[in-house]
């Protein structure tokens, strides 16, 4: 009988061990910097045993973030610079990844895999690029292959694919992890991360996974830290203190308000594709607020973050809901105020609550995607994909 190639033996032996020892790792639009999660996990599905042994967020230099901006979320852009990112972000993520460890003390023979979510350059779901012939599309960069290379540990990578071949849009792919860590019969739980673009999961006190909801709202971060950038040349709005200084304008906020996506039925996706410097300068146009002070658009963006996300849980979610929160727009003031403001009746905290780290969530459940995609079984869960997702990639 022939033997299996040392790879493929290499992936049946981690898939049958009892412990796994994963890292997660998470580069979202806001481009803030790599969250790295060294996770444990025991099993899978919904019978999965977890714990964060170790956590860190990796800065990325401003010429870095300049680099991706180059090609994020554009319809035209260089070809070659897209190309040469592909292999130099996975590179470069491989060497954050050694570095981690090499901090953490942990020998990267000692782990079993890497789940690499890339970097988002851009998301075409069907209802935003409106072209009846082409699909629901995305696209990540930072090879999975280059990673493998580099730490000579098994990758997993580029997730969304699978999920949009099955028919969904590729993401939010919070979904899988939320229902498997954070889910309780007799509560309904709210889980919103508030990254780039802001997304919860729904699960519902019944715990019947047919009623569970995922998807993306609007927009969380990345218009105001667009807004930020262009008139302030800051990164974010620290503490809210620009917004904290404006006033929200009232009839710029219902122009922004205005679009169909609001509409739209769950589950549905969007990105900084639509909501963009661009969408705010029409929806200052419809309104007649282009003289506004930049203090008060940073300040109404902030207000639209909130509102969007509060209209939607009011209109289709129970009102005494307990949400979590995670993600960079959690730590934003104004808009976690306002949110409070917006829902009376919800019980907000943040996702420490549930043993998880806010900071880490994200790079956590790509490490949960991970143990799924070795040793899991698809999940049937509301209208989404019953499939496993990732691409496996050796290192050797």
């Amino acid at each position: 009988m022939p033997m299996l190639n040392q790879n493929l033996q290499k992936l049946f032996d981690i898939a049958q061990k009892p412990h796994k020892l994963g890292i997660g790792l998470m580069s979202g639009t806001s481009l803030d910097g790599l969250d790295i999660a060294l996770c444990r996990f025991i099993g899978n599905g919904t019978a999965t045993q977890f714990e964060l042994l170790h956590f860190t967020t990796t800065p990325y230099h401003d010429h870095f973030k300049r680099e991706v901006h180059e090609v994020f979320s554009r319809r035209l852009v260089d070809l070659e610079k897209i190309t040469l990112l592909n292999a130099y972000i996975g590179t470069f993520h491989g060497e954050l990844v050694l570095q981690a460890l090499e901090k953490w003390g942990v020998d990267p023979e000692d782990v079993d895999f890497i789940a690499s979510h890339g970097q988002t350059i851009y998301h075409a779901p069907k209802r935003l690029h409106q072209q009846a012939e082409y699909p629901n599309a995305t696209l990540q960069i930072g090879d999975g292959d280059h990673i493998a290379v580099k730490t000579g540990i098994l990758t997993i990578s580029d997730f969304r694919q699978k999920h949009i071949a099955a028919g969904g849009e590729g993401a939010p792919l919070a979904l899988y992890g939320d229902v498997l860590l954070a889910s309780k019969p007799g509560e309904d739980r709210i889980l919103l991360n508030i990254g780039g673009i802001a997304n919860l999961t729904y699960l519902p006190a019944s715990a019947d996974l047919n009623q569970v909801i995922c998807t993306d709202i609007g927009p969380g971060n990345t218009l105001i830290d667009a807004a930020c950038r262009q008139y302030f040349n800051q990164p974010y709005d620290k503490d809210s203190l620009i917004a904290l200084s404006g006033l929200v304008n009232d009839q710029l906020l219902n122009a922004l308000l205005n679009h169909p996506f609001f509409s739209e039925a769950a589950p549905k996706t969007t990105g900084p594709e639509l909501f963009n410097l661009s969408y705010l300068a029409d929806a200052q146009q419809v309104s007649g607020t282009q003289n506004i002070s930049a203090a008060d658009v940073v300040c109404t963006l902030s207000a639209f973050t909130a509102k969007s996300i509060a209209a939607f849980i009011a209109a289709h979610l129970p009102a005494q809901s307990h949400i979590y929160l995670s993600g960079g727009g959690a730590k934003n003031y104004f808009v976690a105020t306002y949110l409070k403001q917006l829902l009376p009746h919800a019980t907000l905290a943040g996702t420490e609550a549930l043993g998880l780290n806010p900071d880490a969530k994200e790079a956590i459940l790509f490490a949960l995607l991970g143990n799924e995609a070795l040793c899991g079984q698809p999940l049937h869960i509301g209208h989404n994909p019953a499939v496993l997702m990732g691409k496996f990639s050796f290192g050797g």
